[in-house]
């Protein structure tokens, strides 16, 4: 009986003063950019290649989705319908959705030809070591049609923008 009072009272007691536990245990404070408000990456070639696919060609399916503006708002609603969907929350938490939501915007600025450069890796880079999986992309996938019913994209188009997308599935999915 003594030893476990014991025990729990020297569980119980303070942390040591002065000491920095962050630097202890080797924590790192990640700063954002103060311009940008995305966290630094490691440095990786830029190029339109990493899309994942070469963009339709001609204007018409870019001015469906409502040209740059309505594909940057479509793909920023997709990122936060994604943080809100208990299907794939957790996924988001550690990750910086303010770049996220500027390289979707982006690559499917990119891919529907509305007259961007997409400037993120390419997908089996930016996903390595997620542990993604079929049920994860899904759930993703669902929210980025919601997003797209949402600002009222037609059907075809939401169509051909998907058609673009899946076979960047077997990088992106991991388990």
């Amino acid at each position: 009986m003594f030893a476990s009072a014991l025990v729990i009272a020297l569980l119980q007691q303070t942390p040591a003063e002065g000491v920095d536990w962050d630097k202890e245990y080797g924590v790192e404070e990640r700063v954002r950019d103060p311009e940008t408000g995305e966290y630094p990456v490691d440095p990786y070639v830029e190029d339109n290649a990493n899309a994942g696919a070469e963009p339709f060609s001609g204007d018409r399916l870019a001015a469906a989705f409502g040209g740059r503006e309505g594909i940057a708002r479509m793909a920023e609603r997709t990122v936060e319908i994604s943080e809100s969907d208990p299907r794939i929350s957790g996924i988001f938490v550690a990750h910086d959705t303010v770049r996220l939501k500027r390289t979707l915007s982006e690559q499917f600025c990119y891919l529907l030809n509305a007259g961007c450069d997409y400037s993120g890796r390419d997908m089996k880079s930016a996903h390595d070591g997620m542990g993604l999986t079929t049920a994860d992309l899904n759930a993703l996938v669902e929210n980025l049609q919601q997003a797209m019913r949402e600002a009222d994209v037609p059907f075809r188009a939401q169509n051909k923008l998907l058609s673009k997308l899946a076979p960047m599935s077997r990088d992106v999915v991991e388990r």
